[in-house]
């Protein structure tokens, strides 16, 4: 019997947010917290589950309390698991995020997640992959990676849409100029790119015009840049076409930023896979990313997203 085909593999880091319960303060004054799964290509792994994709991760967890919690999530969703691998050695990954209607403050204790290996990722599964996504944040440590890479150019090979989140920080890399190697490597394969001004000026420790971001990209050989601006909406670059620029949605009240930009990427590819128009794209993506604003941690199981955003 043939396998239906994967609208989106997402490889990368599976995590536990403890999200701070005191809002519009950095971790030092954070007095207690929540506990969220996350992780970036978690998120759209499960968005795009719960907007009806078949949705595949490929991530590495440990086998205690968080992991166990963490399958019991994602099959909820019906996320395939498959290629979710459980570290006998090695706990799961955590991370202590601040609650901000902004870039939050945070502290990564990173394990598990680091340990993706090829096996994880079978070329007869790619046979059957639409778009293989990824973040920074998962290729910033080996073998992750390594695998990642190696993967990356397989997929391409075999005529996969490749897409990363360029979620750069300073914490969870050696160095920049490893960071602009490995991002170089990864984006000669012309895959989406998901980049925030925030991610930018952290990577290069100074402001660059929204001409400059996408000439980086454009000159390491990415087509389509998508450039977020928070509250002043996002424009899209592609290379040789006009930019699209959109305003962001109002929300009457922002609870808690964190996952807002997964949020956004999972409505964005969601749409691109359904073969919309770009600027359609943007406008699914946009509604998404409102929706989760909306709402502490990954967006809440009781609404239907998908009505939510038609």
């Amino acid at each position: 019997m043939k396998e239906e085909n994967i609208d989106i593999l997402c490889v990368g880091e599976v995590l536990i947010d403890f999200i701070g319960h005191q809002a519009g303060v950095n971790i030092d004054q954070t007095r207690d917290y929540h506990r969220y799964l996350g992780g970036s290509p978690t998120n759209v792994a499960m968005n795009c589950a719960r907007l009806g994709l078949n949705s595949h991760l490929v991530a590495t967890l440990g086998a205690d309390g968080f992991g166990r919690y963490m399958l019991e999530k994602f099959g909820v969703v019906k996320v395939n698991t498959q290629a979710v691998k459980t570290h006998k050695k090695f706990p799961t990954s955590v991370i202590f995020v601040s609650q901000t209607t902004g870039t939050p403050d945070f502290i990564p204790y990173r394990s598990a997640d680091v340990f993706i290996e090829e096996d994880q990722i079978p070329a007869s599964l790619l046979d059957r992959v639409r778009v293989y996504h990824t973040t920074c944040f998962a290729l910033s440590k080996a073998p992750a990676q390594h695998t990642i890479l190696a993967k990356a150019k397989v997929a391409a090979e075999k005529g996969c849409v490749l897409s990363i989140d360029v979620n750069y920080a300073d914490e969870i890399w050696d160095s920049k100029e490893e960071a602009l190697r490995v991002l170089k490597e990864y984006c000669q394969y012309n895959p989406l790119v998901k980049v925030s001004e925030d991610d930018m000026q952290r990577l290069f420790g100074k402001t660059l015009s929204h001409q400059e971001i996408a000439e980086f990209f454009h000159e390491i050989g990415v087509e389509t840049v998508c450039l977020t601006l928070g509250s002043n909406g996002v424009k899209l670059a592609q290379k040789g076409k006009e930019t699209i620029a959109l305003p962001a949605i109002k929300v009457e009240k922002i609870v808690d930023a964190t996952g807002a930009g997964d949020a956004f990427w999972s409505g964005f590819l969601f749409a691109y896979i359904k073969e919309k128009p770009m600027e359609q794209c943007l406008e699914i993506a946009l509604k998404l990313a409102a929706l989760k604003l909306q709402n502490i941690g990954r967006l809440p199981n009781n609404i239907n997203v998908l009505s939510a955003l038609l």
